[in-house]
């Protein structure tokens, strides 16, 4: 019973995050977004996340492929997460 809740409100957690990252590649069609006060929150948020991945993966032309890896990467990390929960004796 506990470890589904800590599971709700962690799976939460990765949704919101998610939903960030999101928001974050999507503001990249609109430059002046980024340049509002969400926009400059969303950026000190997700962009640590993403500059790992960034790093890896060169972009193809204009298409930058690192954060759908990194919207993956947050599902197996949920995965993972879910996992380690169900191991847990509660």
């Amino acid at each position: 019973m506990i470890a589904a809740s800590i599971y709700t409100v962690i799976s939460f957690a990765f949704t919101i995050y998610r939903y960030m990252v999101i928001a974050y590649i999507l503001m990249s069609w609109v430059p002046q977004m980024r340049d509002t006060p969400i926009g400059q929150l969303l950026e000190r948020l997700v962009e640590p996340f993403l500059a790992p991945f960034r790093r890896i993966i060169p972009p193809l032309g204009m298409i930058d492929l690192s954060p759908i890896v990194a919207i993956f990467a947050l599902y197996f990390a949920e995965s993972g997460v879910a996992y380690l929960l169900r191991m847990l004796p509660f």
